[in-house]
């Protein structure tokens, strides 16, 4: 399972991603699962039939049925004013399911709960929201939610068990390729016992573990809305169904600006899960043509609240007149969510990447140790692992439970992920050009049968020189872009560098249509059946794995996460993944930072004890009024 953010912001804080298409990666179009837990806080068990307020994969809860608030909130924060922020590129769409045709805009999922939510504090917890208790038997062979009887959609109609079942038949019918095979194999029977009670029955042969949380993780839209509408959910339209969420769209400027406004007639406002959140009165979200416009804009006061990603940002230009006032707040705060796994994604599609010494040699070209140093000021940590954590991340030679998972599927892997330890990021000199590197790169390419010609350029047995496209959008990129293009031309490969607006590209990666990209998989810090999802032969195409890689050791290793009946065995089987994925170097990892770079207008506040898993800084901060009221009649807004 994906380590998915609290429902009401919906990974708001990862969605700085410079005009690329958003990705409903968190939450049920994904995560399609959650593993059992035994022994949960505040449960009750009746002839093997448990009862709860929650859920967790592998423990216990961490709140109990009657607690009044989450620890990392602050429940006397006040309610009020607006923050802004901003993203690049454009927008077109404001379904955010409609994943491959048109461009969606930020956060446009924010208006729909789901039936149970997470937090911030805890790894593989869920809470009832839309529900007020759910049961299960011990085998996890169906479960129910009894759902409030209170919640309204914003459109002040109520919601009701008919709305849950009619959302899952249309996630069923009308969501993304993988989502509808994999629910449609998970849940054999579905139905709403009265108004205010659902039940989901699971199909025999489908995995134990990995039901209940997947259930909780479904949205709930308004069957009335798309009955009267005929809207589909697969459709790129402005237009959007309510939802029960505490926010709404207030106002829309194709391509420019979107605010969402407080519904002023929430109907979770004083649960205990809310408390403390959802403190602005509306979220504004300006758009701006690149990262550059968009800084300056930040400068200017157009917007006041900014997560910084450019290390040169970062180190160089924070000395501007609204930080010399003291206008300004930069700060450096933790973040211990599980970067996500970024790096140069070869297209496996593509023939000219079939051969692993191509993708190795291709990678030794990339000096991170040069590009940290000389572009990014030293700032960064060079990623290792899909899962940059102690637990999940394979090290040194295989032992113990993972080394017997990898027997198990010994057929399909090569001797060397016995024999030798999990595979490290090449190291690099002080030069941009590491020859060593690249004189190692051209024994591979020469065991891929590729000899450098007349003309400098790499050829084939059939004289064909490797031709390589890396597409790209952000301009900011092509400073660190651009000499991992030179150490590939100095080697021979005939490259080009292609930087297109972020509607074409966004096409043209929804299609498959590139060589090289820089991309990203997401993990969670625990996992389920999500991971077929990303990783799985039946979903090489689909859009959640960029590669489209596709293993058959680890399909069968996939089985034996979702089958896993504690942590222990999980993270063993995430770890048997993990190597067997970095030996087959399908992506040339790159970086990651492992804090949070945020700026601010000096009007936000946020709590002394911010979660480990969380910024929240759309969610659980607030706005000092007085501070506000101070700085505009500073003049420190536009």
């Amino acid at each position: 399972m994906l380590n998915r953010p609290n429902a009401r912001a919906i990974s708001l804080a990862r969605q700085d991603n410079a005009g690329r298409a958003w990705r409903w990666v968190s939450g049920s179009l994904v995560a399609v699962g959650a593993l059992f837990a035994a022994g949960v806080v505040d449960a009750e068990s009746h002839e093997g039939v448990i009862q709860s307020h929650g859920y967790n994969e592998y423990g216990e809860l961490k709140y109990s049925a009657d607690f009044t608030h989450l620890d990392y909130v602050n429940p006397e924060a006040p309610i009020g004013g607006e923050v802004s922020i901003s993203t690049s590129g454009t927008f077109d769409n404001m379904n955010p399911f409609a994943t491959l045709s048109g461009t969606p805009g930020l956060m446009s999922s924010m208006m729909y709960e789901r039936l149970m939510t997470s937090t911030d504090d805890e790894v593989g917890s869920d809470y009832c929201l839309l529900c007020t208790t759910i049961e299960y038997p011990e085998d996890q062979s169906w479960v129910i939610f009894h759902l409030r009887d209170d919640v309204t959609f914003s459109d002040g109609t109520p919601m009701t068990a008919h709305d849950v079942i009619f959302t899952h038949e249309l996630l069923r019918e009308q969501a993304t390729p993988s989502y509808r095979t994999a629910i449609s194999q998970l849940v054999e029977k579905y139905e709403a016992l009265d108004d205010y009670t659902v039940k989901f029955s699971f199909s025999a042969d489908a995995p134990e573990r990995g039901r209940v949380s997947q259930m909780g993780a479904q949205i709930v839209m308004s069957k009335a809305w798309f009955e009267e509408t005929g809207a589909r959910l697969d459709e790129a339209r402005m237009e959007t169904s309510p939802g029960t969420g505490e926010y709404m769209i207030g106002s829309i400027e194709p391509g420019r600006q979107l605010i969402y406004t407080r519904n002023p007639d929430y109907w979770g406002a004083d649960m205990p899960i809310n408390v403390g959140r959802g403190n602005y009165d509306s979220i504004r979200v300006e758009y701006f043509a690149d990262t550059s416009a968009a800084f300056e804009a930040f400068k200017a006061g157009e917007f006041t609240f900014r997560r910084e990603n450019s290390s040169l940002n970062w180190a160089t230009s924070y000395d501007f007149p609204a930080i010399e006032k003291e206008w300004v707040v930069r700060d450096t705060l933790d973040d211990g969510t599980l970067p996500a796994a970024t790096g140069f994604v070869f297209n496996l599609r593509r023939e000219k990447f079939q051969d692993r010494n191509v993708r190795r040699a291709l990678g030794l070209m990339f000096n991170f140790s040069w590009t940290n140093e000389n572009l990014q000021y030293g700032l960064f940590q060079q990623r290792e692992s899909f899962w940059e954590n102690d637990r999940l991340k394979a090290a040194g030679l295989p032992e113990g439970r993972e080394l017997e998972m990898l027997e198990s599927v010994r057929e399909y892997l090569p001797t060397e992920i016995f024999t030798e330890e999990a595979l490290l990021p090449h190291e690099s000199g002080e030069r941009a050009l590491d020859r060593g590197n690249m004189r190692q790169a051209l024994v591979l390419m020469e065991a891929a049968g590729y000899t450098i010609g007349d003309d400098g350029l790499l050829h084939d047995a059939n004289g064909n020189t490797l031709d390589i496209e890396f597409l790209e959008t952000r301009q900011s990129f092509d400073r660190v872009i651009t000499p991992y293009i030179e150490n590939l031309q100095r080697l021979g490969v005939n490259i080009t560098y292609n930087r297109v607006d972020p509607s074409q590209y966004q096409a043209r990666t929804q299609e498959n249509d590139f060589d090289i990209i820089f991309g990203y998989y997401v993990n969670g810090l625990q996992e389920g059946r999500g991971i077929r999802q990303r990783y799985g032969c039946d979903n090489k195409d689909d859009v959640f794995n960029p590669a489209g890689y596709c293993s058959q050791a680890v399909d069968e290793l996939a089985k034996l996460v979702t089958a896993a009946e504690d942590y222990d065995e999980m993270a063993a089987a995430v770890r048997a993944i993990d190597r067997v994925m970095r030996y087959e170097y399908f992506i040339v990892p790159v970086w990651y930072l492992g804090k949070n770079w945020v700026a601010y207008y000096d009007m936000y506040e946020y709590p002394d004890n911010l979660p480990e898993f969380g910024l929240g800084y759309l969610d659980y901060w607030w706005i000092n009024q007085d501070k506000a009221d101070a700085l505009a009649a500073a003049g420190a807004f536009q």
